[in-house]
């Protein structure tokens, strides 16, 4: 028997790590055509995904489908790619800290919930 328990805090955190495991992704792909001619790097804007999903939460709706959009202002190269593996690479790193973060948020939030469930023993 699988037993569920959430609380609006665990299901924003929960969010919170979807939001950066999209981002991982994203920047995965941008990574992987960076030799791929014409290729424009993708992006989303983290902290305004981030505001849906609250807002979602907070009116007990399903996630927001991610906007994901070409990022503006890069250099292309003569071949029309515009990827910059220093750009992405630091991306890479600020995103599985966001991860990381959500993480150890997510375990704190649920042993908060234990020591609430455990408090009368």
């Amino acid at each position: 028997m699988s037993v569920e328990i959430a609380t609006r805090m665990s299901d924003k955190i929960a969010r919170y790590l979807d939001l950066a495991s999209a981002e991982t992704k994203l920047t995965a792909a941008n990574m992987a055509n960076i030799d791929t001619p014409g290729y424009q790097a993708l992006g989303m804007n983290f902290e305004a995904e981030m505001r849906e999903a609250m807002a979602d939460v907070d009116q007990q709706r399903g996630p927001s489908k991610v906007r994901v959009k070409a990022v503006d202002g890069l250099i292309a190269r003569p071949d029309g790619n515009d990827v910059s593996m220093d750009r992405e690479s630091l991306n890479m790193a600020e995103a599985q800290l966001k991860f990381k973060i959500g993480v150890a948020l997510l375990r704190q939030e649920y042993q908060r919930v234990m020591d609430a469930i455990h408090a009368d023993k």
